[in-house]
């Protein structure tokens, strides 16, 4: 099983898949509380947008998977407090968008190739060692601010209208959720890929939260379920010949599956 760390791109993969798993678990864990589960889709659309203006106009497309992503997500949480529109009618909304907006750029382009589809989903061997240091640079700041304000994003989490009243910053503490989900989905797309980073992002969650063990032990949870998925796919997809993101999600799938009948009850 060793052997396959014999190889400098499974160890830059493995080192991403690692710390990608963290992040989208736990910030996979406040999105889900919020009900917000299809942001992650969304903005990975978003990203991809990005992604393909990066591969026709030059630029390097994980910086504009960021930069759209981003943006996407302030775009969802103001029309979402401005208008008072509903959640999901926002989501749905941008994801047809952006999934239009993307295709129309690559056909113009002419930019649909092997590159495209490995952001679309996911290549271990498409992970550079740049690409290693921007998430673990964008990924330790993203965590750190999650960690920071957790207290006051889970009770947004569990009650909006009672935090404003107790003085919390709802606002601007959802704006900073939507942006840290963002930059993790962005940074995600190289290994998992846009069509199924929400897939790690929302089920080990969902899976976590079927134990019924309060919030700090369903994150724990959750974390450790996305750990194990990330590392059982890559090896599943390194001997089998594989695509590493879609059989991380089967991983995810089936821990998904196992939680439901050990909590049928």
């Amino acid at each position: 099983m060793l052997e396959m760390f014999e190889y400098d791109f499974m160890q830059r993969a493995f080192v991403a898949g690692i710390i990608i798993a963290v992040l989208a678990s736990v910030s996979g864990t406040f999105v889900v509380l919020k009900r917000y589960s299809m942001i992650s889709e969304t903005l990975a659309h978003s990203a991809l947008v990005g992604v393909a203006v990066g591969l026709v106009g030059g630029f390097n497309p994980l910086w504009m998977a960021v930069l759209f992503a981003i943006i996407s997500a302030w775009l969802i949480e103001y029309l979402r407090s401005a208008f008072s529109l509903y959640s999901d009618a926002v989501l749905a909304i941008l994801l047809s968008g952006s999934l239009a907006a993307a295709v129309i750029i690559v056909s113009i382009g002419g930019a649909f190739n092997n590159s495209l589809f490995s952001y679309l989903f996911g290549s271990i061997l498409s992970v550079s060692s740049e690409d290693v240091v921007t998430i673990a640079i964008f990924g330790t700041l993203s965590l750190g601010a999650l960690l920071f304000f957790s207290k006051e994003l889970y009770f947004i989490a569990y009650d909006e209208e009672v935090a404003q009243t107790s003085g919390i910053k709802v606002n601007f503490l959802n704006f900073l959720l939507v942006s840290v989900v963002a930059v993790i989905i962005a940074l995600s797309i190289r290994v998992v890929g846009s069509l199924l980073i929400g897939a790690l992002m929302i089920i080990p969650s969902v899976s976590a939260l079927q134990f019924r063990v309060g919030f700090l032990k369903t994150v724990i949870i959750s974390l450790i379920f996305g750990l194990f998925s990330v590392v059982s796919g890559m090896t599943l997809s390194f001997y089998f010949s594989l695509p590493s993101g879609a059989t991380i999600v089967l991983c995810v799938l089936v821990i998904f599956i196992i939680s439901l009948i050990i909590n049928r009850k």
